[in-house]
């Protein structure tokens, strides 16, 4: 699917944590968010394995695979999002082409490797009660459908700085979403999964701004013309 937007750096004035009123505060508030998350990446998430223990291999009995890889990955998303939000604190210009480009690509690779993990849900091999198993694939799929709904079909309403939160957001909280749930019933002490506590904190501000985008999209006016990015 080609989405196309403006095919120009944005400055300031068009930022999505700014525009409508939208006080800085907010957007300083989100980066607080951001930075708390990304700090976990270096919390245990569940029996003492961190997200980078997942991407390093580095889990208990020696059982790091490429599943562990990939629900591990996405929580490096955190890092794209300081970014973004720091150049809306203090830069004129929010994000350039090239910029934009890179981050479609690390957030479609992202969701594409959420989709791989959830796969052993959708066959009945996860090991998980049913439950769980309709919650992964309802969040975790559901969030991703209806993202790419609104992408394509308030492409001209949406800013390009403003697309690359919307997929950033989604790939993080589609992958989140399922860690949250499968791991919600590992055994271990407070610290040994402190990092799935603090993401249970985390994920409802990162929800309302996925959220709130979606609704600016919809109540925004067409702007933007049809130029690939």
């Amino acid at each position: 699917m080609t989405l196309k937007f403006q095919d120009t750096s944005e400055r300031s004035d068009a930022s999505p944590l700014k525009d409508r009123g939208a006080a800085r505060w907010v957007t300083g508030l989100l980066l607080l968010v951001w930075l708390c998350a990304a700090a976990a990446v270096f919390l245990p998430f569940a029996v003492d394995t961190s997200p980078w223990d997942a991407v390093t291999f580095r889990v208990p009995d020696n059982q790091g695979n490429w599943w562990h890889a990939l629900i591990g990955a996405p929580f490096f998303l955190a890092f794209p999002m300081i970014w973004l939000r720091l150049r809306a604190l203090f830069s004129a210009h929010l994000s350039t082409a090239r910029e934009r480009r890179w981050i479609w690509i690390v957030a479609g690779a992202s969701i594409c490797g959420t989709i791989l993990v959830e796969t052993p849900f959708m066959v009945h091999l996860a090991g998980t009660s049913e439950w769980q198993r309709l919650a992964v694939l309802g969040l975790g799929l559901g969030i991703i459908v209806a993202s790419a709904a609104v992408l394509r079909l308030r492409r001209m309403t949406l800013s390009p700085t403003r697309a690359c939160l919307l997929t950033l957001n989604t790939a993080y909280i589609a992958n989140l979403s399922l860690c949250l749930l499968v791991y919600s019933e590992a055994r271990g002490s407070v610290r040994s999964r402190s990092g799935w506590f603090v993401m249970m904190v985390l994920v409802w501000p990162m929800i309302f701004e996925l959220v709130w985008i979606i609704i600016q999209a919809f109540k925004a006016p067409a702007l933007f013309r049809n130029v690939t990015v």
